[in-house]
């Protein structure tokens, strides 16, 4: 597997015979296969899967024959299993996540392993920060399913739902298109209420002049979809209409100057100046975009605060906002493909002012 020889890869440039990988989604980006006890364990020249009863005849169909499954249980403990394997490899110095294990489990592991853990967690970041092609046509199955989702909600709304049954009803519709559950809880917010970034949604009531924001996604194949749209009911003010135009001018200045080589903060820039030059700069608090993959939040992100280059096949959200406390917010977005010269948006719904 070409994500085996990424890992190997890394941990021959820190001096490691083999990692141990206990996060979840960690061990679905080195073996394919999702589960959720056990660990995996990757040396130089082999790999192991090591679950329990509940996983184990799955875990023989799914993954590759590279990878050694094996199980504990039945008076074989998991530590055991993973001393024998690094015996068999002669490992000496051992990789491990040090921001996935609590303090104790990375002390726990070291006991009952009997050899000194090295911090390695930077290697998943690096490697996880580019999407391969696998990824990415997972990547663009679940932002297809969210969008049909968001034509179906487009249908119901109408003054007297509620930001409640909204919500539900971008749950329901994604689940029904084929998502295997939500990124993260769907945003639905209406009104004063749209101008919390991450409001909860309520039992707050739909009404004619209304912004409505909706931020959601869906998991396929294990990765996560985002998008945002602002929709009006009934009919929308010059001020509304005013700031919705600037949010989607910085949306696309941002968008423009998105590309591997550019770094987090210029994507992030190009998109803050458009906000601030027409005097909204203050009511624009969060980044323009984070990545997302396996998890609704990855690194690195479009924000002031990185000054590295963003790397070929990256996905980050575009999403600049304007939040107008006690009157209404606006946030627009996309899901983008960094490559060199450019970007791909792969986000296909309409984002011009939408009046229902």
């Amino acid at each position: 597997m070409e994500r085996l020889a990424k890992i190997r890869g890394g941990l021959i440039d820190l001096g490691l015979d083999a990692v141990l990988i206990t996060d979840e989604l960690n061990q679905r980006y080195a073996t394919g296969f999702a589960f959720t006890d056990g660990a995996v364990l990757i040396t130089l020249d082999r790999a192991f899967l090591l679950t329990d009863s509940r996983y184990i005849e799955a875990a023989q169909k799914s993954v590759s024959g590279d990878i050694t499954v094996r199980m504990f249980g039945a008076g074989k403990r998991l530590s055991q299993l993973v001393r024998e394997a690094m015996t068999e490899c002669s490992v000496k110095m051992l990789g491990a996540e040090e921001f996935s294990l609590s303090h104790g489990a990375y002390l726990n592991w070291q006991r009952v392993l009997g050899v000194e853990l090295h911090p390695c967690q930077s290697l998943f970041y690096r490697l996880r920060a580019s999407k391969d092609e696998a990824e990415i046509r997972s990547m663009r199955r679940a932002q297809a399913i969210a969008e049909k989702a968001l034509d179906d909600v487009l249908g119901i709304i109408r003054p007297g739902i509620t930001e409640r049954d909204i919500a539900a009803e971008i749950s329901y519709r994604m689940l029904k298109h084929g998502g295997e559950g939500n990124s993260f809880d769907p945003i639905a917010v209406t009104g004063a209420n749209s101008s919390m970034p991450h409001g909860v949604p309520s039992d707050a009531v739909v009404r004619e002049g209304d912004f409505i924001t909706m931020d959601f996604g869906c998991i396929k194949d294990g990765y996560c979809s985002d998008m945002t749209r602002t929709v009006a009911v009934g009919y929308a003010t010059d001020e509304m209409k005013n700031v919705y135009d600037i949010v989607l001018r910085a949306q696309l200045a941002g968008i423009a100057r998105a590309a591997a080589g550019v770094t987090g903060a210029e994507i992030d820039g190009a998109a803050r100046k458009v906000i601030s030059d027409a005097g909204y700069g203050e009511y624009f608090g969060h980044s323009f975009g984070h990545s997302l993959g396996l998890y609704i939040h990855e690194s690195p992100s479009a924000s002031p605060s990185v000054k590295t280059p963003m790397p070929e096949g990256a996905v980050i959200s575009a999403e600049p906002g304007i939040y107008l406390p006690g009157k209404f917010g606006v946030r627009i977005e996309d899901v983008l493909i960094l490559r060199e010269g450019g970007c791909e948006v792969i986000t296909k719904a309409a984002k011009q002012l939408l009046i229902l």
